[in-house]
This record gives structure tokens, sequence and C-alpha cells, in this order.
């Protein structure tokens, strides 16, 4: 008899989300999303190219334009630009009659995760070491594992 498959958790999830997606509830809010995110990209267009990087777009209810400035002296600059943002609105579809800035610092953008560096060929040792010392079968072998980890990186790649 085989054993069970087991399902990854990224089926699971992926499933997960697709039901969750479905709702109604969640599909208007992500369509609502979406069409916040188009008219953000579309309105900043507009600005010139030091103020587009630093504001973002956070709403657009009844007739108001609401955007977000990571301090003061950009959000005044912002208002500035005002005349231009409703032209640009009113131009895209958008019934807007003001534009409200709120200060607010903006999210930083996600750094590139930094790539593991291999384990030292002393780490290794001295992982083996260790594990000879234990008593624990099960934490032993985790050692012996982790030593092999290290051993695999440190190795030089096979030639053909």
């Amino acid at each position: 008899m085989q054993p069970p498959r087991q399902r990854s958790a990224f089926r699971i999830h992926t499933k997960t989300a697709k039901v969750v997606g479905d709702c109604k509830p969640v599909a208007a809010l992500r369509e609502r999303a979406r069409a916040l995110t188009a008219l953000d990209e579309r309105l900043r267009q507009t600005l010139p190219s030091p103020l587009r990087e630093q504001v973002r777009l956070a709403d657009l209810r009844d007739d108001r334009i609401v955007f977000l400035a990571p301090t003061p002296a950009w959000a005044s600059r912002l208002r500035m630009s005002q005349g231009d943002l409703l032209a640009a609105a009113h131009n895209l579809g958008a019934k807007a009659s003001s534009v409200v800035v709120k200060v607010a610092p903006l999210l930083p953008e996600p750094e590139e995760p930094v790539a593991a560096k291999p384990l030292p060929r002393a780490a290794a040792d001295h992982l083996r070491k260790a594990a000879q010392s234990l008593s624990d079968h099960e934490l032993k072998a985790l050692f012996l594992s982790l030593a092999s980890v290290a051993e695999d990186s440190s190795s030089p790649p096979e030639s053909q």
C-alpha cells in the first residue's frame, strides 16, 4: 500500500485564495484596488518627476481625490499641482472637484532577500563533533543533516 500523498501548502493556499477571491465582497475590493492603482499611475504621470516618486493616491471618494505625501514639504508641492491633477482626473473620467493631501510616511519598498551564506567547513566539523556527544538520536540526525548541508555548499561543483 502506498503512503498517502501529501498536499503541498502552496496548492492549499492557492485553492483557498481562489475561493476567497470568488467571494463578491473580496472580488469587489480587489477590483477597486486595481482601479485605484491604475488611476494612481496615470495621475502621477502628470506630476513633475521628483514629486511623482514621493506621493501616492490613497483614495477617490465622492468628489475628493486623496493623496498621501511623506512630508509637509512634499504635501505643499502636491497642493500647488492640484489644478493639473483635477484636469487629469476629469480627462480620465473621474468625477472629482477637490484634492486632499495627507501627510503620512510611505511604506518602504520591499528589499531583495539576502542570499544565505554557505556554512563553513569548520562549522560542519563542530556540528559533527557535537552530534557524536548527543544521546538523542533525532537531535543527532538533525545535527548531522545540517553538517551535510555545509559540506554540500562548500564542495566545488562537479565537472562533467
